[in-house]
């Protein structure tokens, strides 16, 4: 029963993915509308920056706070540490 359920479900999303790229034609980014101005395009450089760099740089610098506000490293008490395993009762045999 799981194998059908598994085999529908893709089949469905692999329908549902056909129908919108079929419905959604390329061709139609060609035509222009009323009132459409686009301005000047990206080169590569300022595409490369904008998209690839931007993201690294702002992920390394929130990873970088994160790293130097993190408070746990202070704490270096752990629960074990806490825990007498010595017994005080002297067993006499």
């Amino acid at each position: 029963m799981d194998k059908k359920n598994a085999l529908r479900a893709g089949a469905l999303a692999a329908g549902t993915t056909l129908m919108m790229l079929l419905m959604s034609s390329p061709a139609l980014a060609l035509a222009r509308d009323d009132g459409d101005d686009p301005g000047k395009g990206l080169s590569v450089v300022q595409t490369l920056g904008l998209y690839v760099i931007l993201p690294v740089v702002l992920f390394l610098v929130i990873a970088g706070l994160v790293m130097a506000l993190d408070k746990s490293r202070a704490k270096k008490d752990t629960t074990s540490s806490n825990i007498n395993v010595k017994s005080d009762a002297g067993a006499k045999a």
